[in-house]
């Protein structure tokens, strides 16, 4: 009986120390790797020419996107009749654009004139998590919108007390507080992973599922992840929105008169535009699986919702916009004969 005690106890030494010495060896695979300090963007061309030619074009549409948003923020600051729970929250999205667009813009721009196309590994990391944090509060921020196109439609009696100001805050502070929590989550689980080389990101910025083909690990956890948190932020997000504007829609053909309708159909409209524009390629990107992904076609969405939806907001909201567009002309001193 004791012999074999005796053996039994053996077995289990000789595995413990077989595991121990697994552990070591694969621990001291990983010390050989030199773990990267920085990364490579190779952006979008290598020819020169090309590249001054983008430099150029993406100048024109990054200053217009500051001052057009910068514009937008400026007039409903100044102007007491745009004090209004809309007006509120598209000033939040003016901020957002410009903000979205400024974390990653000037760096492509410098990128695509200069020989050195690096960003450091904290950078890279600074860079994820802001992106990240504007783009979700700018989801959650497109929900309140919808929300508040609700109420002023649906119960334009009660919107006074419904849409008071601290509730509006409130969704504001919300909003912002989801897109810190949730970046987190999706910075966290990609910067986990290790990345030993290469180092070169094909992107122009520093996004998650770029850098992701890059790790020395398994990805199939944080696909998973993106995919659920995509779920949550974008298709539960839509669901909500389109359920808003389904009982907007029949409550505008209830209205009786037909300049009432398009008014309110306008709004709307412009609404349904931007969120369109900004969501549907940022679902593509984030709950597709990384295998089926393609740099080319990943850099030309990351354009569309993070150049392209900027750089077109202003236009879309102001343009149809008579309130807007009143308060211009009073700041730029122009009369109602001039408008």
């Amino acid at each position: 009986m004791s012999d074999t005690a005796l053996e039994d106890s053996s077995l289990i030494v000789k595995k413990v120390l077989q595991t121990q010495k697994e552990k070591h060896v694969h621990n001291q695979g990983w010390r050989n790797h030199s773990f990267v300090t920085e990364f490579i963007l190779l952006g979008f061309s290598r020819n020169p020419r090309t590249n001054w030619i983008l430099f150029f074009l993406f100048l024109f549409l990054y200053l217009f996107t500051v001052l057009g948003n910068g514009l937008i923020v400026t007039l409903i600051r100044v102007d007491a009749h745009l004090h209004t729970p809309m007006y509120f929250f598209l000033s939040i999205l003016s901020l957002l654009d410009l903000s979205y667009a400024t974390t990653t813009v000037p760096q492509m721009l410098v990128h695509l004139v200069s020989k050195h196309k690096t960003i450091s590994y904290v950078g890279c990391v600074v860079q994820m998590y802001i992106f990240l944090t504007l783009g979700i509060t700018e989801t959650w921020i497109f929900a309140a919108m919808a929300y508040d196109r609700y109420i002023a439609i649906c119960s334009p009696l009660h919107y006074g007390v419904q849409m008071s100001q601290p509730l509006c805050v409130l969704l504001a502070i919300s909003s912002a507080l989801c897109g810190l929590l949730c970046a987190l989550i999706y910075t966290i689980f990609a910067m986990s992973l290790p990345y030993c080389g290469p180092n070169e990101i094909n992107h122009f910025f520093c996004e998650i599922p770029a850098v992701l083909k890059l790790a020395c690990a398994d990805t199939s956890l944080n696909d998973q992840v993106d995919f659920i948190l995509g779920f949550i932020l974008l298709l539960i997000l839509l669901f909500l929105i389109l359920a808003s504007y389904i009982r907007i829609f029949m409550s505008i053909l209830r209205i009786r008169s037909t300049q009432g309708r398009i008014k309110a159909f306008s709004t709307c409209a412009s609404h349904i535009t931007v969120v369109t524009m900004f969501c549907i390629p940022c679902m593509v990107m984030y709950m597709r699986p990384s295998s089926e992904a393609s740099p080319e076609e990943d850099k030309k969405l990351a354009l569309f919702y993070n150049v392209i939806s900027a750089f077109l907001n202003p236009i879309i909201y102001s343009l149809r916009n008579k309130d807007v567009k009143r308060a211009f002309f009073k700041l730029a001193g122009m009369s109602e004969d001039t408008q």
